[in-house]
């Protein structure tokens, strides 16, 4: 079994004294989205490998040698100013933190995800442009791939289409994107890849690959998983991973995001985490149905 942590809220940013509890404990609830009555039990006896998703590792850094299982990191990094992402760190805090998780597991253990991006007024072609190579050119040595997407029609980002001000991306700005971005990987001694995009970049150099291939999960662990059940359609073909987050629990309230859709929310799924809980958020109810998920 694979853990993401977390897909769909920043663990290692706001719950990491939480996480390392449960991996102590030896176990972690997850409230299954669909059917609140549902918990899936995860024993991390049966977990091969953890991939650790956040904007934010400083949290989690002191705590890596205590985690005796293979781990990657997936860091989302983009130039976004506080209106765009009102409560994420300084991002030079974010570039050292990097630094120090690849000395510690080695740079092919983690990668840098430039997503999504998005072109406004503000945010501009050339700025993404400008921001990109200043990125490679501060991690070259520290991180092999970097991971691209661009912005999806979600929930939150209708909500703030007045914030974001983002216009439709033209031929000429994926072209501008792909050519510049492949350069400057390519000069830093990185590689730079889209994962379930419609549009791959591949014609100017873009990898087209997963954001977790089965060949990596097979190096790091030996084993052989299933595909992600992606929605149909898609072009995922990304291992299977189990979630163990909560929707609507992430404070750093970025415009952009599809996992975090409604601030009233957010603030009172923050104020139910228990850091003595199995569960994220909330504790266990006498109506629940738990069954140890293999």
């Amino acid at each position: 079994m694979i853990l993401n942590v977390s897909g769909r809220t920043d663990i290692v940013a706001f719950y990491t004294d939480w996480f390392m509890r449960r991996y102590r404990e030896g176990y972690v609830d997850v409230r299954n989205p669909i059917n609140p009555k549902l918990v899936s039990r995860i024993s991390f006896q049966n977990v091969d490998l953890i991939l650790f998703c956040t904007k934010n590792p400083l949290p989690i850094l002191k705590y890596l040698s205590d985690i005796h299982k293979p781990i990657l990191f997936h860091v989302t990094l983009t130039p976004y100013k506080k209106d765009i992402e009102p409560n994420v760190p300084p991002k030079g805090r974010i570039i050292e933190a990097i630094k120090q998780i690849s000395k510690i597991l080695g740079p092919e253990n983690v990668v840098v995800r430039y997503d999504p991006i998005f072109l406004s007024h503000k945010y501009s072609l050339e700025y993404h442009q400008k921001a990109f190579e200043n990125l490679c050119s501060l991690l070259e040595g520290y991180v092999q791939k970097i991971i691209v997407s661009f912005l999806d029609d979600y929930k939150s980002v209708r909500k703030n289409k007045n914030i974001l001000k983002n216009r439709e991306l033209t031929e000429e700005d994926y072209r501008g994107i792909g050519m510049s971005f492949a350069r400057s990987a390519k000069e830093h001694g990185m590689t730079v890849q889209t994962c379930f995009e419609d549009r791959t970049l591949k014609e100017y150099g873009f990898l087209e690959g997963e954001c977790l291939s089965h060949e990596l999960a097979y190096l790091l662990t030996g084993k052989k998983y299933k595909e992600w059940k992606a929605r149909k359609g898609s072009k995922c073909h990304c291992v299977e991973m189990v979630d163990i987050g909560s929707y609507n629990s992430c404070t750093h309230l970025c415009k952009y995001c599809y996992a975090n859709y409604d601030e009233s929310q957010i603030i009172k799924n923050k104020s139910q985490h228990n850091p003595t809980s199995s569960l994220l958020i909330g504790n266990l109810r006498e109506d629940d149905i738990i069954k140890e998920r293999k």
